[in-house]
């Protein structure tokens, strides 16, 4: 309950949700496997809400599909039929034919090759020998231009031939090399087919961890040399472009941009392009055995790029796509065309991780600050909407301009801030919450304990000024009690006669202010404000004397001469709170309420009565039944204040009218007064407040105007 404690307390609370922001930003910088799935599985739904549309651009997949293997036979054809499919395709005009097929090995239905298998008679030989090799007659069907063909390129293995390259490479900036994906060995198609083509690319993707292509490369590297992509190779040839230009980033962070053609492509520092996936569309594909069969108009493959590949899934070339499912891997470089020709593709700009890291950082202090200080709904409120906000700018980066924000990891390291602050809010709470149960359990009644947990803004450290009411109570003849019986004894006397005036304080919802002995003093509305303080504390008063009076009674029926209890009540504005210092503190209410509370208590025995009560409390309760006693100027006091002696409404058939009648003869000084008290004391010589009045009346006094000489 100290400063110091409750501060470093207070500290350590703060370390938690700061620990989780560092936690959450370090996690994002280091970008662990579970980072960027969880980051692409967020851009693989985006894409699936808000996929590509399809556009007509001349792209066109030339399919061996499962449909042109069974009516031309199994892979691989001889080069012959691809020859003429390469001479049709050209025919029609093609901007561009790219094979996203390898012609890695010699074709082994040439005729030499088969020479080599069949038993064939020297007669035979020699007619064959006139025939003309398949591979030459592609390499042939090449040569009259517009043919890009592939390479594998593997990152594993020894060194290997570079394949060869078609275009040069212009640099802007920095040698990109660094950056881009390096391998060590290639597979060619066959060199001559190599050399007749126009054009030589990678037949690359680079899957992500769960196996999912979504980006491609434009440019690749063995050694130090730059190599082309099978799409950048395609729209070059399609271009009549002989150079690529590349463009590294002024900051040292990779790739800005690269030129092929007309076209200026903004890639990722790698020199990759993100994806935009359409759906499936049936148009984009034209099976080999409709062109060879001649069943394709002319127009619709002219000036196109056309890339041929396979769907069959007996060849094995798909892949997984963000869409789901899996589709040809030819179809990946076409979707990639037509995102280039339609400029509606992805990017994940270079600004996206610092801005994500700052919304990690600043958002988690934000969500962590309001935590810490706001209740639930409203700590609540305000992370859903800051998430919803997050999703939702995220979302409209996606579509409105096709940027990739990753609004799933950071929506995860502000959610475990949160949670995380909530715990050590919760903790404080509890810990507060018995803190105060601990204090109050020995000041109020159980259930006001409960109310101040619920409610722990209702209770304010430290002093403050707040209108209350008390009950003083004091036990005539107790030390002569004590000097008569066994202390045992008479300990367990008063400890039941305390345990049952605190019972009945706390039944009223009242505070015990102290124990003095015999004497207890009650407060009411303080620390929890009560409307009906006044009420609550007459009502406590009465119920006390109640029990006292029986209380007594049952001990002198056991031989025990019990005194009587006396009762003052007051109302009015003190000050209340803790007071005390480090080592020990007590709540209780300072201001002159509280002295005239006590005194109006001690006034009783002067007066005869047993209960006093102000008119201060009496405002709130102006229908109780009383008579007036008058008014009392205490000791050390100046102003009068008027004083009442209660009645109890279950004992009492309203107010006493032959009383009242007499005290306003005296109030009124008037000489029948004392006839009427005279009368009074005659019928009621039990009445001790009419033998007061009476008494004053013989000593010469009149009104009713009390000077108390003593406390």
């Amino acid at each position: 309950m100290r400063l110091l404690p409750n501060t470093i307390r207070k500290g350590l609370g703060l370390l938690v949700p700061v620990a989780a922001i560092l936690a959450g930003f370090l996690v994002f910088v280091w970008n662990p496997v579970p980072v960027q799935i969880l980051r692409n599985a967020t851009f693989d739904h985006f894409q699936r809400w808000h996929p590509r549309i399809y556009q007509e651009v001349p792209v066109r997949i030339i399919d061996i599909d499962e449909e042109s293997l069974r009516r031309l036979g199994q892979w691989p054809w001889p080069r012959t039929r691809i020859a003429e499919l390469v001479s049709m395709l050209q025919g029609y005009g093609a901007a561009v034919i790219a094979f996203d097929v390898i012609f890695a090995e010699p074709d082994r239905t040439s005729p030499a090759a088969m020479l080599e298998l069949w038993r064939a008679s020297p007669s035979l030989r020699r007619q064959l020998d006139h025939l003309p090799d398949h591979d030459a007659v592609l390499t042939t069907i090449i040569q009259r231009g517009n043919v890009v063909l592939g390479f594998a390129i593997e990152q594993e293995g020894v060194a290997h031939e570079v394949p060869d390259v078609k275009a040069r490479y212009v640099v802007s900036g920095d040698p990109p090399q660094p950056y881009v994906h390096a391998f060590t060995r290639a597979i060619p198609s066959l060199p001559k087919l190599e050399s007749a083509a126009a054009g030589n690319g990678a037949l690359a993707f680079f899957a992500d961890a769960d196996g999912v292509v979504r980006k491609a490369p434009l440019v690749l590297r063995m050694g130090e040399t730059l190599l082309p992509s099978l799409t950048a190779e395609a729209l070059r040839v399609a271009q009549n472009a002989r150079n690529y230009t590349i463009r590294t980033h002024p900051k040292n962070i990779g790739l800005a941009e690269i030129r092929i053609g007309n076209l200026v492509l903004p890639t990722t520092p790698e020199g990759e392009l993100w994806i935009h996936y359409t759906k499936s569309t049936a148009s984009r594909y034209i099976p080999v055995w409709k062109i060879l069969s001649g069943e394709v108009a002319a127009n619709e493959l002219a000036n196109g790029i056309l890339l041929v590949g396979s769907s069959a899934q007996g060849l094995m070339d798909l892949r997984f796509s963000p869409m789901g499912g899996v589709i040809p891997g030819v179809e990946v470089h076409a979707q990639l065309l037509e995102q280039i020709l339609t400029g509606s593709g992805l990017a994940r700009p270079s600004w996206a991780g610092a801005s994500e890291a700052l919304i990690i950082v600043l958002g988690g202090l934000l969500v962590g600050g309001v935590a810490l200080s706001a209740g639930a709904m409203v700590s609540l409120s305000f992370f859903t909407f800051l998430i919803v906000l997050l999703w939702f700018s995220a979302w409209q980066a996606f579509v409105t301009n096709g940027l990739l924000i990753d609004a799933c990891n950071t929506s995860i390291a502000l959610a475990v801030t949160y949670v995380l602050s909530s715990i050590v809010r919760h903790l404080s709470i509890e810990r507060r919450q018995r803190w105060v149960r601990q204090a109050f359990s020995r000041y109020v009644s159980p259930n006001l304990v409960t109310h101040l947990i619920e409610h722990p803004e209702a209770l304010e450290l430290g002093g403050h000024r707040q209108s209350c009411s008390f009950v003083f109570t004091d036990l005539t003849g107790f030390t002569t009690l004590m000097e008569r019986l066994d202390p045992t004894e008479a300990v367990a006397v008063l400890n039941a006669y305390l345990d049952r005036m605190i019972a009945i304080a706390f039944l009223h919802q009242g505070t015990l202010d102290r124990i003095v002995g015999d004497a207890v003093a009650i407060m009411f509305s303080a620390p929890v404000v009560q409307p009906d303080h006044q009420r609550r504390a007459l009502s406590c008063a009465l119920a006390m004397q109640r029990f006292a009076r029986q209380y007594a009674n049952e001990l002198q029926a056991k031989g025990i001469g019990f005194g009587q209890t006396r009762i003052g009540i007051h109302s009015g504005e003190v000050t209340v709170g803790n007071f005390g210092g480090s080592t020990i503190f007590d709540y209780r209410a300072l201001g002159d309420p509280v002295n005239t509370a006590s005194r109006l208590e001690a006034a009783n025995k002067y007066l005869g009565t047993l209960t006093c009560v102000s008119e201060a409390t009496l405002a709130g309760c102006p229908e109780w039944p009383v008579r007036p006693i008058g008014r009392i100027i205490l000791k050390g006091k100046s102003q009068a204040i008027e004083v009442f002696e209660p009645l109890d409404p279950l004992e009492a058939n309203g107010s006493d009218a032959d009383y009242q009648h007499a005290f306003d003869l005296l109030r009124a000084k008037a000489l029948a007064a004392r006839q009427a008290f005279a009368t009074l004391a005659a019928q009621r010589p039990g009445d001790q407040l009419v033998a007061f009045h009476l008494a004053r009346l013989d000593s010469g006094n009149t009104g009713d105007l009390i000077v108390m000489a003593e406390k």
